[in-house]
């Protein structure tokens, strides 16, 4: 059986096989022409933009090679080059190195602006030309990056972009989460190349190239640390917040200098409201705008915490809370790392949300921002994992126990690989204020200098809590654990560290249990071999064994048990572990079940 993806409006098509493609309700949703239509970047809104998403000519050739000669076809942007929405569905391999090109109309003004164009992700090694011109190049496979391309235009408005990709897989020592070259198991089918949007931003000289901001819960202030590029003495930088279009607070300052603003009678954002502040950035110059993005804030503070019991606990606006969601790992059967729609992206947090879960641990894998976008809008906490890489060193889950080879032997290369990627992470994601918790190492996968990392991530971003080793290998000076949160990993049964030992330093979690698996006909990656750490036969069946594990581990709260996380969102590829089939056509567990039976865990 063959299956023919036709773009009719360019006069080619893509065939790939279908024998082994499980569709979404969103497949034959793409629109070909215009994939991913919205704006990339909802913290920082412009009004001038283009997309380049869409179709590009590709070529995979041996590594040091150049396309000279010609390309092999068409791929559709921003999906990765193995997925049956880019058309192609071929694995490259580190032998190999994937190219792009595509001509272009440039829409954008442009007078005395600036033109910067932007990548979401490429995994992994980027190199990149603008009329023949090379104009840089970019390693990480989950942070964005861009260019000012400016002064490589040429008259007139066709413009050329080429971009060569290298991506190592699991043979090289970068983050890569889940995908190996020889996927079984837990580990998935590889990903390389564009794989979020590609954009370009008209802009001025001077202008806002990013912002985040910190509450500062007791004095009632929303911190705010927008970075302009190229600023220019007597210019000055203002804040807006609104609500409901009625500006209720503000303040100017100067470019680069944290901009607090103080607010009476703060509205907070949490799972049962989350209210969002409209943010307005301008830069001045006298009464001059130079430049104004939209964007938005939230007043809200995560914090460690004692209860009433003595035991550590997260404390959300000052309450203690319950956190209790999903594993997700953010795969889809058409896309593999890219989502078909924005439909698509927005609908399995929907579905989280009104199972009554009020968390999601994002595994091993970063998404667009406009992921996160849909968790600030929607109002659900977010536990963010770096993605692992370069593995092999052995993972002790018990605490307090020491053992040969429990940590990873990196090379200089490979622990500044690591750092570069985790620092460009948290500093670009910070932003959002659906992120609860900082994930660095998980169940030891390539975890080297825990104390050093954990360190580091409090010195970029000490406002969330840090959760330093995700399922054991844990560092502890006496019975602290490094980071904020201890966190045991278990299947499928739930358990806890033992509150009298660790509980008064800690907070203690159930970093992932469950993993109950059903393999249900016509919605499987594969026919047979697929697998769940404990397996059934019926959603019956499924569901009585989920309920009473669900029992087993609300009795632990009383206990001093602070969070916990199921395995899974989905099944993924030949994982049948999911809550929802990975083609998202069956939810296993009715919503509303599932919603009754959570609801008495944040009472």
């Amino acid at each position: 059986m063959r299956y023919l993806f036709i773009l009719a409006v360019f006069g080619f098509c893509f065939e790939v096989n279908a024998q082994t493609i499980l569709m979404t309700p969103w497949t034959e949703q793409v629109d070909p022409n215009n994939p991913h239509p919205e704006y990339p970047e909802p913290q920082l809104v412009r009004k001038s933009w283009q997309s380049l998403n869409g179709p590009w000519d590709f070529a995979i050739l041996p590594k040091g090679s150049s396309p000279e000669s010609g390309f092999a076809g068409k791929i559709l942007v921003p999906f990765p080059v193995e997925s049956y929405l880019s058309g192609v569905q071929k694995t490259v391999g580190p032998e190999n190195e994937l190219w792009y090109e595509k001509s272009f109309d440039l829409k954008l003004n442009q007078k005395g602006k600036r033109i910067i164009l932007k990548f979401g992700a490429v995994d992994w090694e980027a190199e990149v030309w603008i009329n023949g011109k090379r104009v840089g190049s970019h390693q990480g496979g989950f942070d964005s990056f861009s260019f000012d391309i400016t002064d490589y235009l040429e008259k007139g408005t066709t413009q050329k972009i080429r971009v060569r990709v290298w991506d190592p897989s699991d043979a090289g020592p970068q983050p890569r989460g889940k995908q190996v070259k020889d996927p079984k198991g837990i580990w998935y089918t590889p990903v390389t190349g564009i794989w979020q949007s590609v954009f370009m931003l008209e802009v001025p000289s001077a202008h806002i190239s990013s912002t985040y901001s910190m509450t500062d819960w007791e004095n009632s202030m929303q911190v705010f640390y927008p970075e302009v590029t190229n600023p220019k003495a007597g210019q000055e930088v203002e804040v807006s917040l609104s609500d409901k279009g009625t500006i209720v607070a503000s303040f100017k300052g100067q470019p680069n200098k944290p901009l607090p603003v103080n607010l009476k009678s703060p509205k907070t954002w949490s799972p049962d409201e989350p209210f969002l502040y409209d943010v307005s950035i301008r830069i001045l110059e006298g009464k001059k705008v130079i430049d104004q993005v939209s964007s938005y804030a939230a007043f809200r503070d995560i914090r460690m915490g004692t209860d009433e019991n003595g035991y550590q606990r997260m404390f959300l606006n000052g309450k203690a809370l319950f956190q209790y969601g999903p594993l997700d790992q953010g795969w889809w059967p058409d896309g593999l790392y890219t989502a078909p729609t924005d439909e698509a992206l927005l609908f399995d947090i929907e579905k989280t949300k009104e199972m009554g879960f009020n968390m999601i641990r994002k595994h091993v894998k970063v998404e667009p921002s406009r992921w996160y976008h849909h968790a600030d809008r929607l109002g659900i906490l977010v536990w963010q994992d770096m993605p692992s890489g370069d593995m092999g060193n052995r993972w002790e889950i018990r605490p307090g126990v020491l053992r040969e080879g429990m940590y990873k032997n990196r090379t200089p290369e490979s622990e500044e690989i690591f750092k570069r990627e985790w620092k460009e992470i948290i500093n670009e994601f910070r932003f959002f204020p659906s992120i609860v918790a900082w994930v660095p190492f998980n169940e030891a996968w390539g975890q080297f200098k825990t104390t050093e990392i954990t360190d580091m991530t409090r010195d970029l971003d000490p406002s969330r809590l840090i959760n330093s080793a995700s399922g054991g290998n844990f560092e502890m000076i006496g019975t602290k654990v490094v980071g904020d949160i201890m966190d045991l990993h278990n299947y499928p049964d739930p358990v806890m560290p033992d509150p009298q030992v660790f509980g008064e330093k800690n907070i203690l979690v159930l970093g992932e249990y469950g993993g109950l698996g059903l393999a249900l006909d016509g919605h499987t990656w594969q026919q047979k071999d697929n697998w769940g750490y404990q397996s059934f036969s019926t959603q019956e069946e499924l569901k009585a064994r989920y309920m009473i594990l669900l029992e087993d581990m609300a009795k632990l709260i009383s206990n001093g048990l602070a969070a916990a996380v199921y395995t899974q969102t989905t099944d993924v590829e030949v994982e049948t572990n999911g809550l929802m089939s990975y083609d998202r056509k069956v939810i296993k567990i009715a919503v509303e079940e599932l919603r009754k039976a959570h609801e008495k865990l944040y009472k």
